[in-house]
């Protein structure tokens, strides 16, 4: 633990990696349950994987901007404690495989010595935050939301309100109307607006995609920059308090704003203002580190293949609303690359651009500030490291999860077919690498990590039993979803299941009917006009299983005949824990109080209080075999079956002790007696645990 002190310069940061290994050592010694550490391990970066003793770290990276220097210690990181690849997501993130659960705490600190951090990258948090990849270049942006994105990031980081949520928590900031961010499947999303000369943006709230897809619902029209952070602040209040807690598969946001309504939960945020600190938060754009292209000479180069060069620049280049720069977008075909190309990489943006890639919510690079007499020689330096393939966001870029290669909940291959479909497009219909309309997205399992249901075409893995009740590898074919921009969409309609092997003659049939029948029509026009009827007829002959073949049972990508094999879900279980566990944990929530409170930080010293209150409650009601969901649901039954008949005495309601924290502000005097009650609640309750279990010894 030692090499951690002196390693790392700021102490909260070396705190929460001497947890982390103190937790992992914890773990191995058996005091820490299985799925306690599981909730710990996941809001720290440390993901488990499909693949027995290994872990995928998850490494976050808001709006996916990564600097020179960050990428070559990310690619020495993956050499060091991995294989050498990295894996880019659909949240503008990069993950490690094959990593040891015992050196992730080294490997945290060793990223941090570039201000990495895994913090808060997978578990029951505020996901990375997300924007599109071309903000501060975009020439239709009403300005620069990359500040606005950062701040957020920043604000809400280890802040206590979003450390242990009901699910997972995802917000986008999105640079134009085109909503590149995909405002409307997130929790919250922002589409930059300005009015009478105020910059704000647009609030969506409540998206989601999952096996229930659901559009966010417009909160707000415009709303003040400087009104975003306390807004989402009351936001995780109150999804902190009334989110699901039990059911898993009901927890995300959008559950709870379809059982209480989009005016229900405006309310609620309302009534959470008083405990707001502040009101309104200022961004300060010169605060934001912003990007400087170098001053370079240009280097002489010969093009040898001129119309390939031509082709590359009509598919890969995007122009920058700074004269005489352009933005170069890199394929990685599912995202995945070697820490050799990262390194080169790296030294070219930081010698000859802004020292600086994107990474893309389609799993590509974008590499802003390129001078526009440079694109001959970054086409022959990226031509070497094998990083000019054709079709940047085009149709032929597919973005795919990694499906069964890695995942413990992938049913079907992700990555196999992925690569079996860009080979059909490229080699049969060569006219769609410079279509940007079609979108094609495939996910291993109904969790949308690849966001197949918001596509023009997807498909998600599946699985198919026969009569004989063996086990074919499927695809369930969607079709029609699409972004129509500022905050409107389309989510794709479920059309047909077929066995795996007829994927790409699946997509043949669609691009042949497209291509004979839309004329000038976009993919979503020509699907809402032909409708789901259409496209079933067209398709459902594929889904007969009584004529499949040995390779059907062969899932792409393998050779083997397919086992459907499923994990325990990583995406954030929800824990049941030991009372005592339970007690502890109250304790420690105490002590980070009394922390934040000699920080004057009285906001945060409040919310851990009561994080300890309702803590200590749920674990007098799990002890007497009550069933909890909410925290809300937690503090009325408390009410109801131990202090309205007197087993516990408080002197006072629960609800009326715990409430507080909507009624007053946050001040010194509030924390200091908020505290008070948070201890002596645990000493009751704690006294209650001790004399129910004497009792019955007895």
């Amino acid at each position: 633990m030692q090499s951690f002190r002196t390693e790392i310069e700021n102490p909260v940061v070396e705190k929460d990696i001497i947890e982390l290994a103190n937790k992992i050592e914890l773990f191995h010694n058996g005091k820490i349950d299985e799925e306690k550490f599981r909730s710990l391990r996941l809001a720290r970066g440390v993901y488990g994987q499909r693949q027995e003793g290994v872990q995928m770290i998850r490494i976050k990276l808001p709006y996916g901007k990564v600097s020179s220097h960050q990428l070559r210690r990310i690619a020495e990181v993956s050499d060091e404690y991995s294989r050498s690849r990295l894996h880019i997501t659909t949240r503008q993130d990069i993950q490690i495989h094959y990593v040891d659960l015992n050196r992730t705490p080294e490997l945290w600190a060793e990223l941090e010595r570039d201000n990495v951090t895994l913090r808060e990258a997978c578990g029951n948090t505020v996901r990375n935050v997300t924007a599109s990849e071309t903000a501060g270049v975009d020439p239709n942006e009403p300005f620069d939301v990359s500040p606005y994105a950062d701040a957020v990031f920043r604000f809400f980081l280890r802040h206590p309100v979003c450390q242990e949520l009901g699910r997972k928590f995802k917000v986008s900031f999105s640079a134009t109307d085109e909503d590149t961010g995909l405002s409307y499947m997130h929790d919250l999303g922002f589409i930059a607006k300005i009015e009478n000369g105020v910059k704000g943006f647009k609030v969506m709230l409540g998206g989601g995609l999952g096996s229930q897809p659901r559009h966010a619902d417009e909160l707000y029209e415009f709303l003040a920059s400087d009104k975003i952070i306390p807004l989402m602040e009351g936001a995780l209040r109150v999804f902190d308090r009334y989110g699901e807690r039990k059911s898993r598969a009901k927890a995300r946001l959008k559950f709870l704003i379809k059982d209480i309504g989009l005016e229900g939960f405006k309310k609620l945020v309302e009534e959470e203002q008083n405990a707001i600190e502040l009101k309104t938060v200022a961004i300060d754009e010169t605060d934001y580190t912003a990007s400087i292209p170098v001053e370079v000479k240009t280097p002489e180069v010969e093009i040898k293949n001129q119309k390939a060069f031509d082709q590359w620049k009509s598919t890969n280049i995007v122009k920058q609303k700074q004269e005489g720069f352009v933005a170069i977008g890199i394929k990685v075909l599912l995202g995945d690359f070697y820490t050799d190309k990262a390194r080169l990489l790296a030294d070219l943006v930081e010698t000859y651009a802004a020292g600086e890639i994107r990474l893309t919510l389609r799993q590509n690079i974008l590499i802003p500030f390129v001078k526009e007499d440079l694109l001959p020689f970054f086409y022959l330096e990226l031509e070497k490291l094998g990083f000019v393939e054709l079709g940047y966001n085009k149709a032929v870029d597919i973005t795919a999860c990694p499906g069964t290669d890695t995942c413990n909940l992938g049913i079907a291959s992700s990555t196999g077919i992925a690569e079996e479909l860009e080979r059909v497009i490229k080699t049969e219909y060569p006219q769609y690498l410079e279509n940007t309309d079609l979108v094609i997205k495939i996910s291993g399992c109904m969790n949308a990590c690849g966001q197949h249901n918001m596509a023009n075409i997807g498909f998600q893995g599946m699985s198919i039993r026969t009569k004989d009740k063996l086990i074919v590898p499927a695809l369930q074919v969607l079709l029609g979803g699409g972004n129509l921009g500022n905050g409107k969409a389309h989510f794709a309609d479920k059309v047909v299941k077929i066995p795996s092997r007829r994927g790409p003659e699946a997509l043949r049939r669609i691009f042949n009917d497209f291509e004979a029948n839309a004329g000038t029509k976009k993919f979503v026009e020509y699907y809402q006009e032909k409708g789901e009827k259409y496209f079933y007829e067209l398709l459902t002959d594929l889904s007969s299983i009584g004529n499949l073949t040995q390779e059907d049972f062969i899932d792409w990508g393998t050779e083997e005949v397919y086992v459907k094999a499923i994990g325990i879900g990583e995406c954030a279980g929800v824990v049941i824990d030991l009372i005592e566990t339970l007690f502890l944990e109250s304790e420690e929530k105490i002590e980070e109080a009394k922390t934040a409170f000699g920080n004057k930080v009285y906001s945060s010293a409040i919310y851990e209080s009561y994080r300890s209150m309702v803590n200590s409650a749920k674990a007098i009601l799990l002890s007497e075999n009550v069933k909890t969901n909410t925290q809300a649901g937690i503090i009325s039954q408390f009410d109801e079956l131990f202090v309205e008949n007197k087993k516990v005495e408080l002197g006072t309601s629960f609800s009326d002790l715990i409430y507080q924290i909507k009624v007053y502000p946050p001040t010194e005097d509030f924390a200091v007696n908020y505290i008070n009650s948070a201890e002596e609640f645990l000493t009751i309750v704690r006294a209650f645990r001790s004399a129910d279990v004497a009792e019955a010894v007895r």
